[in-house]
């Protein structure tokens, strides 16, 4: 009687290690393949972010955000292969994500050049770069101021100005020039179109043909400035 309570006691005991450790090794289990999913899902993450990246690295200003999602996914795909989880994930997530950030870097390179480039010749159209496009550009001589009267008493006037184009390729210029009395104050002014000018190439052009009477005198006492200057 006492040995066959024993071996039941023992019976149940067996039987309860065994459970104990069926448990134990679903627990583990359990936590091996929720370890595997976190490593897998860090790999699918990182993917999923390179390739937006690529996507977005071509648009101007929404690539701001590819920089930013390209560095997560590096971030992403190296931790992933640092776990040795999902190799092939991670490799084409890290190729994605530094091809994101290079196209976005060298793209907003290329364009602010290009913007740079726009702005230097609106600058040149308007007349803001006037005293740089007459120091590397062109050339303004300005001749003396001619006043005279023909047989008939009619007053001819003229200057003569000289544009150069010191450029290594064809240009045209517009060159605005004015008189101003002794005070600073203007009595005049006239235009020079020099269209089309080559690369080296001078013209003569004629400027103040026409002046009023009533500012004959003025203007033969007259300081004569280049004002504006304007490039394409």
């Amino acid at each position: 009687m006492f040995y066959n309570k024993y071996n039941y006691s023992l019976y149940y005991y067996m039987q309860y290690l065994n459970n104990y450790a069926v448990n134990i090794k679903k627990g583990v289990g359990s936590m091996e393949e929720k370890s595997t999913k976190e490593k897998s899902g860090l790999a699918t993450a990182a993917l999923v972010l390179g390739i937006i990246g690529i996507c977005l690295s071509f648009i101007p200003i929404l690539n701001n955000v590819s920089f930013v999602l390209g560095i997560l996914a590096v971030i992403f795909a190296v931790i992933s292969l640092a776990k040795k989880k999902s190799k092939g994930k991670a490799i084409a997530s890290l190729i994605l994500g530094v091809l994101s950030v290079v196209i976005t870097l060298s793209l907003q390179s290329s364009w602010s050049e290009s913007l740079d480039e726009a702005s230097k010749d609106l600058d040149n159209l308007s007349g803001n770069n006037t005293e740089e496009i007459l120091e590397k550009y062109v050339d303004v001589t300005l001749g003396d101021l001619s006043i005279t009267e023909d047989e008939y008493g009619l007053t001819e006037t003229s200057m003569n100005v000289t544009v150069k184009n010191k450029a290594d390729e064809t240009k045209s210029f517009s060159i605005q020039v004015e008189a101003v009395d002794s005070e600073g104050k203007r009595i005049d002014d006239d235009y020079v179109y020099a269209n089309s000018l080559s690369a080296g190439q001078s013209q003569d052009f004629e400027i103040f043909n026409y002046i009023e009477d009533s500012k004959l005198d003025s203007m033969r006492n007259a300081t004569f400035n280049i004002v504006e200057v304007t490039m394409n």
